[in-house]
């Protein structure tokens, strides 16, 4: 039968059938889901329309991320799924799709921080005389549930990257009311 991305099977807008009066075309193709798992980097290359290349990640166990505030980008170690607000099947078998909620290994990220002096959460300092040092200190307060996890060893993040079409997982680290957000949507979902 193959996978099609036409219109022509689907009911009228008014719930009627519609007649098939012709085949299906070339253009209307559809493959099978990429559904990338997390493992030693495999990506298979597929001819596509036009002559084009897609890279299909079948599975994938790095990827480049971004701490925004501070415009860093690191390429770290993908955990596992944690959440992901199209379905669930997805988050039990770990598969990698664009939108997934996923723990990253955090060491990248704290090893930039200790090389540039900013104060982790549990290094605290109190600074008194530099007006500067007060104003990142003040920065870092908001950050407090970042650097926790940080410190923790693993991150929340983002993949904003096609795993399927573009055979790589890359995003950014979650921050503010975003990580927040996520951390009660999980918290929520293990109890």
């Amino acid at each position: 039968m193959g996978i099609s991305r036409d219109s022509i099977h689907k009911k009228r807008l008014t719930g009627g059938k519609k007649k098939i009066w012709r085949k299906k075309r070339k253009h209307e193709m559809g493959r099978q889901g990429a559904n990338t798992k997390i493992g030693s980097k495999q990506i298979a290359k597929i001819r596509v329309r036009g002559g084009n290349i897609k890279h299909r990640a079948l599975k994938l166990d790095h990827g480049n991320f971004s701490l925004i505030s501070t415009s860093l980008t690191r390429k770290t170690r993908i955990l596992s799924v944690v959440y992901n607000a199209s379905n669930n099947e997805l988050v039990r078998t770990n598969t990698l799709v664009k939108g997934a909620i996923i723990f990253v290994d955090s060491s990248p990220f704290k090893n930039w921080a200790k090389q540039h002096n900013y104060l982790l959460q549990k290094e605290k300092k109190n600074p008194k005389n530099d007006v500067q040092e007060n104003s990142k200190h003040i920065k870092k307060e908001k950050e407090t549930n970042l650097w926790e996890q940080i410190n923790s060893g693993k991150v929340l993040a983002r993949i904003c990257s096609r795993p399927g079409q573009t055979g790589r997982s890359d995003g950014y680290i979650l921050e503010g009311s975003e990580l927040e957000f996520y951390v009660k949507k999980i918290h929520k979902k293990k109890l």
